[in-house]
């Protein structure tokens, strides 16, 4: 049962190279025709096809592209309603002859609306009725009998995915924009500003370079967060002393001042930057705090724990 697994998973691979060879001038049209639309763009198809299209809007529609599924047996009954000039259609039919395509394509092309199409039959009603034609290679779907759609819901899910990357680069569509759209879970939360999650004001632990050791260690146990910002006499941020940077020099005792047991030059990070961003220091420098500074002068800090722990 293995090896047969792997042997479906291999042929499909193969499928998706065919496919990324087969892109060519209609899949730059097609990128076009999305980049130009006015409205909205309609994604459209019906059964497996229909499945691979609303996955295929919601791509579009969190990555910086107004899009909308619109089930084909829904739109013969009232809901064509939904398409006005300016948009864009993605119409989705391995077959490209499924009955309820007709009409659809006649309204589209009645209101202006011009048509992508994804399917695997050039010469069909849908094939050649679009504007851009988007020809999948022929290859057998996998599986006993060969009768389940497979190989081409998954060719037509990773052109769907092709076209939302490629508008999504031309838009300069950044994780920062991502983020607004996508506010919930921990992906959510890893890409909010640095800002949402910093402890800042009365909660920032800051001492200037020539506080005695006793005064700084009182700022650090009553903030809570085991480091403290050193600051020059500007209020610009020149070192930190962490928790670590107090057991390795308390033999030279609490009488000097902070610059002698001080970090100079600590990482920092700005308030508008990525939580993901900050999570990525963390990994790499193995440090659990951060300070927030706006040019040099220290606004917040940001804790480890203060972050979502899936990246």
């Amino acid at each position: 049962m293995r090896d047969f697994g792997k042997e479906l998973v291999h042929d499909e691979a193969r499928a998706l190279d065919a496919l990324a060879d087969s892109l060519g001038e209609e899949f730059e049209n097609a990128c076009r025709l999305i980049l130009e639309a006015k409205g909205k763009l309609i994604v459209s198809g019906l059964g497996k096809s229909g499945h691979i299209g609303r996955k295929i809007a919601a791509t579009f529609a969190s990555t910086g592209t107004t899009a909308t599924f619109l089930h084909l047996a829904e739109a013969i009954h009232g809901d064509l309603g939904i398409a006005a000039s300016g948009d864009v259609a993605l119409l989705i039919s391995q077959s490209g002859a499924t009955a309820e395509l007709e009409p659809v394509i006649d309204h589209f092309a009645a209101v202006g609306i011009p048509v992508i199409a994804i399917t695997g039959n050039p010469r069909s009603m849908l094939g050649e009725a679009a504007a851009a034609p988007l020809i999948l290679p022929h290859w057998p779907e996998v599986g006993p009998e060969a009768v389940a759609p497979t190989t081409s819901t998954t060719m037509t899910l990773a052109l769907g995915d092709a076209l939302a990357m490629t508008v999504m680069r031309e838009k300069g569509f950044t994780r920062t924009d991502f983020g607004r759209l996508h506010p919930g879970g921990s992906l959510g939360a890893r890409l909010k500003p640095v800002k949402r999650l910093m402890h800042g004001g009365e909660q920032l632990p800051l001492v200037s370079q020539d506080t005695n050791m006793h005064d700084t260690v009182l700022e650090m146990s009553a903030k809570r967060l085991g480091v403290v910002g050193v600051t020059d006499d500007d209020g610009q941020l020149v070192g930190v002393i962490t928790d670590g940077d107090l057991r390795r020099h308390i033999e030279q005792g609490l009488d000097n001042p902070a610059s002698v047991f001080m970090t100079a030059n600590p990482k920092t990070i700005g308030p508008d930057s990525l939580v993901d961003e900050a999570l990525t220091l963390f990994d790499e420098h193995r440090i659990t705090t951060l300070f927030v500074v706006d040019g040099r002068k220290p606004v917040g800090v940001l804790h480890i724990h203060d972050c979502p722990v899936a990246r």
